[in-house]
């Protein structure tokens, strides 16, 4: 069964006391404190979530795109900056030097 948590809502402007209390999903919220009787409303709190299949990655890596080096350059635009070809080590453009 869930636990809620649920918060004393004071008239006299004390501080909020919060507790927790183990209901069934079905059961009416709490409208008052179980022990001092004063009026409560149950807090929104994250849980954990629900729970799905993970995403299938891929561990080909296709060099054309921008994430295939480390600095984000493409292998094609790496070899049209330079003229030569993108496995040649230590080609320098953009103000950076690439080592393939």
């Amino acid at each position: 069964m869930p636990t809620y948590i649920y918060e004393s809502r004071p008239t006299d402007g004390t501080a909020p006391e919060r507790f927790e209390v183990i209901q069934s999903m079905t059961d009416e919220p709490l409208a008052k404190h179980p022990q001092t009787g004063e009026p409560v409303r149950r807090v929104i709190a994250g849980g954990l979530g629900i729970k799905t299949k993970p995403l299938r990655r891929s561990t080909e890596v296709n060099k054309n795109l921008a994430a295939a080096t480390p600095c984000g350059c493409s292998t094609a635009a790496l070899a049209q900056a330079t003229g030569r070809p993108a496995a040649a080590s230590g080609r320098r453009h953009g103000g950076h030097t690439h080592r393939h």
